[in-house]
């Protein structure tokens, strides 16, 4: 089975759990993880499952201004941010917005500073209801991982999102058909 996971990253947390993502599923399954910007209709008509991922701004997915702010604090003198190789292009809201109908099994991810989620917010909520609004079918519910407030993935978090992969590896199995009754 064709796996794509799309990812949004500003510092590059993101992208990491993308790509650990990738690696657990893809221990079962081909697997393609591509940044929002390369991710085309046609490498989604072919996933049997899309997975999705970003990181939260200020409650929820990014906005094209909380984007723009993080570039800025990356640029600003002294900063120890570094920025995405793709962070200053469009942002999951956008590539929704240009995405049309989709069958296809999904799953939603974030990453998020490690508190609350009542404070933080949580993007995945967003993207989940932005997936299904498109006609994906969710095969699990949204998660998060977190990130320290220092903008580092917490520990573990990156072995957490490999065995995340490999548990939708196998609800995959489960959800081959979109359209059938389950």
């Amino acid at each position: 089975m064709e796996i794509l996971v799309v990812y949004e990253s500003s510092y590059g947390n993101t992208h990491l759990i993308a790509d650990a993502i990738g690696e657990g599923v893809g221990t079962a399954h081909t697997v393609q993880v591509v940044p929002v910007a390369k991710a085309t209709r046609e490498l989604v008509d072919r996933a049997d499952l899309v997975v999705v991922g970003g990181p939260t701004h200020i409650h929820g997915m990014s906005r094209p201004a909380t984007r723009e702010k993080a570039v800025e604090a990356a640029h600003q003198d002294g900063s120890t941010l570094v920025l995405d190789a793709d962070a200053e292009g469009p942002g999951l809201r956008e590539w929704f917005d240009t995405l049309g109908r989709v069958d296809a099994n999904s799953a939603a991810f974030d990453t998020r500073i490690d508190a609350s989620p009542l404070m933080t917010g949580r993007a995945s909520k967003g993207i989940s209801k932005q997936l299904r609004h498109h006609g994906f079918h969710e095969i699990t519910s949204p998660i998060s991982f977190l990130v320290t407030k220092e903008t580092h993935l917490a520990d573990g978090q990156q072995a957490a999102a490999r065995q995340w992969g490999e548990s939708l590896a196998h609800a995959l199995a489960g959800y081959s058909d979109p359209t059938s009754a389950n």
